[in-house]
């Protein structure tokens, strides 16, 4: 789940998406109250099985750009063309894949720079026009992002072996039997052992024909991967990442992109409706009560809160919400923290509560004790909704901020912390290990996205190219500081909460209640299990989520 980071400017991004006929126009929406492969090579790596059934539905591919084998660059830091020809490629895995990964910590790996050769002027004239086009309209004309990179990525003499092995032009007769899975891993594992011809050879005369933005969900995750593949070769991920950001809401008839996710797949659900009913019950017979949100986004989950709250037996208690929140989530909001302060402040006079708002515009990484302005006989609950996996932690950084800000909320005795993150392990595994663990956590996600609006839906499409596309172009293309999507599994959030200081808070069976009735809104493949005092949120047999509740 996205949030805000701070990344370097400029950036070049190329899309895979063949333009279908006589799309209706955008459905207008009513804007929410709301926030929104046969062959892997560790065998010591656990992880989770998902199966997927075949799809036979039509659906639209891009074709590749002009076929130049040993050009992956140019000028620009994207390169790909448009083709008006759409293939159809049955989307037909022949086994589920199974894959955990390495839950003990290791270096990131970091990818060199290839050689570069020469290409003919005429060709890469013409492509660069043809990219530069493509970025206009995926980024406008004022982008600082289009002519902003110089480099060229084309194959040397390294992997020349490796090439000799491909007959491209039977592969690529092969597509229609090829499964898309397997060839990103064998792509992917191309990158990680330095093949970069073979890589380049499989992105541009295969990937790039199977691949759709608005195709089955292995197609449309394909484009993503695909992209982050050619970020990593050309060192232009972060920039990329920084891009990608959620829009702002054009007027208030439409939703903004991540309102769009928030409408039709339950993962910011199970994260407000959850972490509301712990704190509900923690803070029972608190007469003031503070909250602080350290990921506050529209502050969509406090109305419901507030709501309950106004309705307790002896009257309304006080409460006060910290919104911790980067200035860069306006892109997801509309504006700075203090519509959302307005916006609940508003909210809680209609109900006759009390409330008072606290902004902390700045990133968790910032975040001092005097920024909380934690007052004596307030009550207090911290809310980490999809928001620590962001903070470096000391594979990244000796700072340490993951377990910093920790032991920094301990120090201020909370009576809960509730925790919601990504059920996923990319934090410390190498490039390789990530990449699969990758494909397979967001193949579930964007199959449980495709039973919602159709797949030629335009806004869902741009919902996911804004809003989940740049963290996976960023968990596969970028490493280091610049890496900031970094989640670890449940097991390993337990072990920092107890280094900090924390115990489990067991999950009553009303907060499974709550979200059991919600999920009756969502298709019947989402799964919810109580386990080991937590909650897990799944699509059909993996796991996507936790939530989990801590006391000091």
């Amino acid at each position: 789940m996205q949030t805000s980071q701070k990344h370097p400017t400029s950036a070049g991004i190329r899309l895979y998406h063949q333009p279908v006929q006589d799309i209706d126009p955008c459905t207008h929406y009513q804007i929410l109250q709301g926030n929104l492969c046969n062959e892997i090579h560790d065998s010591s790596s656990q992880g989770t099985t998902i199966s997927f059934e075949p799809c036979k539905e039509q659906y639209f591919t891009l074709e590749s750009s002009p076929a130049i084998n040993d050009l992956i660059g140019c000028d620009s830091a994207s390169y790909a063309s448009v083709s008006s020809n759409s293939n159809r490629s049955p989307f037909s895995p022949q086994a589920s894949h199974s894959y955990h990964s390495d839950q003990h910590q290791s270096s990131d790996n970091t990818y060199g720079s290839p050689t570069s050769v020469h290409s003919s002027a005429d060709d890469s004239y013409e492509l660069k026009n043809k990219l530069r086009e493509l970025e206009i309209s995926l980024l406008g004309a004022d982008s600082d992002i289009v002519d902003s990179c110089r480099c060229c990525y084309k194959g040397g003499h390294h992997g020349a072996s490796q090439m000799a092995k491909y007959n491209w032009d039977q592969i690529v007769e092969m597509i229609p039997k090829l499964d898309l899975k397997e060839v990103l891993i064998r792509c992917a594992q191309a990158v990680a052992d330095g093949d970069i011809e073979t890589a380049v050879g499989f992105m541009n005369n295969v990937l790039a024909k199977m691949v759709s933005v608005g195709g089955d969900p292995i197609q449309r995750l394909g484009a993503y991967m695909l992209e982050g593949l050619r970020a990593r070769l050309e060192s232009s991920g972060s920039l990329i990442y920084k891009a990608l950001k959620c829009e702002e809401p054009t007027s208030k008839d439409l939703m903004s992109y991540m309102h769009i996710l928030y409408q039709i797949c339950p993962y910011w659900k199970f994260a407000y409706i959850s972490a509301n009913v712990v704190i509900g019950e923690a803070m029972l017979n608190e007469s003031r009560i503070h909250i602080i949100d350290f990921q506050i986004a529209q502050g969509t989950q406090w109305l419901l809160l507030i709501q309950a709250l106004a309705c307790r037996a002896g009257g309304p208690p006080f409460i006060r919400v910290t919104g911790v929140d980067d200035s860069q989530s306006r892109h997801a909001r509309g504006g700075e923290l203090h519509i959302v302060g307005k916006r609940l402040s508003d909210y809680a006079k209609s109900c006759g509560v009390p409330f008072e708002f606290h902004s902390a515009a700045m990133s968790g990484c910032d975040i001092e004790l005097e920024n909380l302005v934690v007052q004596p006989g307030e009550a207090l609950a911290v809310n980490f909704p999809y928001v620590l996996h962001h903070m470096p932690d000391e594979s990244v950084s000796t700072e340490n901020h993951r377990d910093r800000l920790l032991r920094l909320v301990k120090s201020l005795s909370p009576k809960v912390v509730t925790l919601v993150e990504q059920e996923s392990n990319t934090n410390t595994s190498p490039f390789f290990q990530r990449f699969v663990e990758t494909l397979s956590y967001y193949t579930a996600m964007f199959e449980s996205i495709d039973v919602a609006p159709p797949r030629d839906h335009k806004q869902r499409i741009s919902a996911e190219q804004h809003c989940v596309a740049r963290d996976i172009v960023n968990m596969i293309a970028c490493e280091g500081a610049e890496r900031v999507e970094r989640h670890e599994l449940l097991g390993k959030w337990r072990s920092r909460f107890s280094m900090a200081g924390f115990a489990p808070c067991p999950l009553s069976p009303s907060v499974t209640a709550a979200v059991t009735d919600m999920l009756n809104e969502f298709n019947e493949n989402y799964r919810l299990e109580h386990r080991d005092g937590a909650l897990y949120l799944g699509w059909k047999n993996r796991a996507m989520s936790t939530s989990s509740a801590w006391r000091c």
